[in-house]
């Protein structure tokens, strides 16, 4: 028995329909919803042969066919295979970036918000793994008596910034001065070399240690983040609207699975470039997402890393509109590491 193209036809419609309503399929429902010139008892019987073949499931002897992890597999194939994914009002995506946001770990947090409520899936999305930001500039800018700006620029596109104390008046030529000694010093420093390397530069550059003291406590609260990146979950809740998730059980695994960051982290993290990673149900190997796909792609930063972004949703997601929507983000996260337009 070989998938011909009425059979794809009627198993694309029932993906369709179940992703759309969550309720098992029936010939009848073709039938009436799907222009296809076929009868209820034609449609009945290809669907006995997609059970056969493994791309349908029946739950109940009574009840019409969901489709299987086989046949979410072959749906998200051809969509990728044919390109067949919709532009999704890039313009508003784009627009939930359009200000600017300077802390590589916020943009990822907002990213996974915006991501999360446009799916109304769980979002998760991963800073490159262990890569620490390297300095390129560090800039102290005057903003009254006692107080300064410190702005350290990194080789990832993003900005660091805190006011700190000075303890006595200084003018903007002295705060200038200080900053390129500072950055003739970092430059190309991970934030955690540049506090080791403090304590001789205290004593080259005299007379600031108070400015020096507050820079050195910037830098160590900055390079705290642990190696495995930053990781920022959205929606975690998103999932117990579905009835896939409806039992209690299953339910709490699934939300401490999300609180395993370091887990979540090995889960989520995908393989390189632009393109799509897609694993359905029980090819995540989690069994605590056996109901769960999983879709992922890749972002890129200014020094070449890449970090991951993810959706997590009930096998019937809508796969069309995740793939949309991270790939839009994806490329605009990337615009903003890579600094495009700086």
């Amino acid at each position: 028995m070989e998938m011909d193209e009425r059979k794809l036809r009627i198993l694309q419609a029932i993906i369709d329909d179940y992703i759309l309503t969550g309720v098992p399929v029936g010939s009848r429902t073709i039938s009436k919803k799907y222009d296809m010139g076929l009868s209820s008892a034609t449609i009945r019987n290809e669907m006995s042969d997609l059970e056969e073949l493994g791309f349908l499931d029946q739950p109940h002897v009574s009840a019409g066919r969901i489709p299987s992890a086989k046949a979410y597999r072959l749906y998200v194939d051809t969509l990728l295979k044919t390109g067949k994914i919709p532009d999704d009002s890039e313009a508003s995506l784009r627009s939930h970036f359009s200000g600017r946001i300077h802390q590589m770990e916020d943009v990822i947090d907002h990213a996974a918000q915006v991501i999360s409520s446009l799916t109304h899936y769980t979002a998760v999305v991963l800073s490159p793994k262990g890569v620490q930001p390297r300095i390129q500039t560090i800039q102290l800018v005057p903003v009254n008596e006692d107080t300064a700006l410190v702005v350290i620029v990194t080789d990832q596109g993003m900005v660091r910034d805190s006011v700190i104390r000075v303890g006595r008046q200084m003018d903007s030529d002295t705060l200038y001065a200080i900053s390129r000694a500072l950055t003739a010093e970092l430059r190309g420093s991970t934030l955690q070399e540049a506090c080791e390397k403090m304590p001789s530069i205290f004593e080259r550059i005299n007379g600031n240690d108070r400015v020096l003291q507050e820079l050195y406590g910037f830098l160590s609260e900055g390079q705290k983040t642990p190696r495995r990146g930053h990781v920022a979950v959205g929606g975690t809740s998103n999932m117990l609207a579905y009835p896939e998730y409806s039992d209690v059980d299953k339910a709490r695994n699934f939300l401490s699975l999300m609180e395993t960051r370091d887990k979540l982290a090995d889960i989520i993290r995908g393989s390189g470039g632009m393109s799509f990673t897609v694993r359905i149900g029980p090819e995540t190997g989690v069994p605590e997402m056996a109901d769960c796909s999983i879709v992922t792609a890749a972002y890129s930063t200014r020094g070449g890393q890449q970090g991951t972004i993810g959706v997590i949703g009930p096998t019937r997601m809508q796969y069309s509109r995740v793939l949309s929507i991270l790939n839009i983000i994806g490329h605009q996260l990337t615009d903003m590491f890579e600094g495009d337009g700086e």
